[in-house]
């Protein structure tokens, strides 16, 4: 009598198909492909951007000086746009962010320092407004904060360029004029080195011309120590320097925002390109126990099966 061949063994549940890996392998080379080639565009923008920012910084530091010394020159001339307001009732803020993700904790530090100063002044004031620059901040505030925000700017696909920050600096500065607002402060990520972006809250209007001690060092205190005179009057100048002086500091805000986002990019999508190949390695081991775990079982049902014939 033939004797009965042994049941199969139950295939496991949980045993990975082969193909289901294989193709898990080939989807994360995909984005490994996608996160190398971002951090290398990001790594050749953001030569060009730290090579503006470090151009842009010694000229905004020198025209906040050149403003300081000629009001201090003119103690009879005064701006606008350098009156102190004795009580601040309608506070603007200027939040810089970028357009796109994929740049790490950048957006998320601007706006936690964004939402930290309206929360602490909110009570202050009478009427808080909001000026996005950046899509990710349009769409934050617009979900948080829409009736507080009154203006969304996007930056695009091309460079900061002086005349776009001139732009929304004249905005501001016409609105601080004519009174519609008494206050506005500028909150964007400062470009500290590639690895690091600090969230910077830093007031615009009314315009502070002081400097501080190291950048005074050296620089004339009064009109009777400077070594030159102005012509034409303190006045005419003040009337030139003092629009000027807060474009060049808008725009240095801006500058300092995109070097951030292209470093803190870089280094986001490397980390990620280190997950991709981690995440390789461990499913390319998962995909050979795999096929060391069906070979097995492949070699135990032919002996089975010749046992079987015996």
């Amino acid at each position: 009598m033939a004797q009965r061949a042994p049941p199969r063994p139950p295939e496991d549940a949980d045993l990975p198909s082969l193909k289901d890996i294989k193709r898990r392998i080939a989807s994360v080379q995909k984005t490994q492909q996608i996160t190398s080639a971002m951090r290398m565009v990001a790594a050749a923008k953001l030569r060009r951007a730290e090579r503006s920012i470090k151009l842009a910084r010694p000229y905004a530091e020198r025209m906040r000086q050149t403003l300081a010394e000629v009001a201090a020159a003119g103690s009879d001339a005064e701006h606008p746009l350098l009156v102190q307001r004795s009580e601040v009732h309608k506070l603007e803020v200027v939040v810089f962010t970028s357009d796109r993700g994929l740049a790490g904790a950048f957006n998320a530090n601007a706006l936690k320092a964004a939402e930290r100063l309206i929360a602490e002044r909110r009570h202050g004031v009478d009427e808080v407004s909001i000026t996005a620059v950046g899509r990710k901040a349009s769409e934050h505030f617009g979900r948080k904060e829409p009736k507080a925000l009154r203006r969304a700017i996007e930056i695009g696909v091309g460079w900061v360029e002086y005349g776009w920050a001139a732009g929304i600096a004249g905005d501001l500065a016409e609105r601080f004029v004519g009174g519609a607002v008494d206050q506005v402060v500028l909150v964007y990520n400062e470009f500290v080195s590639v690895m690091t972006q600090r969230a910077t809250v830093q007031p615009l209007l009314p315009f502070a011309s002081e400097v501080s001690e190291e950048q005074s060092q050296g620089a004339p205190e009064s009109a009777e120590k400077l070594p030159y005179s102005f012509e034409p009057s303190a006045e005419k100048l003040l009337a030139t320097l003092a629009p000027r002086a807060i474009e060049v500091e808008l725009y240095r805000a801006a500058l300092e925002n995109q070097a951030g986002e292209h470093a803190a990019r870089m280094t986001a999508m490397e980390s990620a390109t280190r997950n991709t190949e981690d995440l390789i390695r461990s499913l390319s081991l998962e995909f050979n126990r795999a096929r060391q775990a069906a070979i097995t079982k492949e070699l135990v049902e032919i002996v089975s099966g010749a046992q079987a014939l015996e």
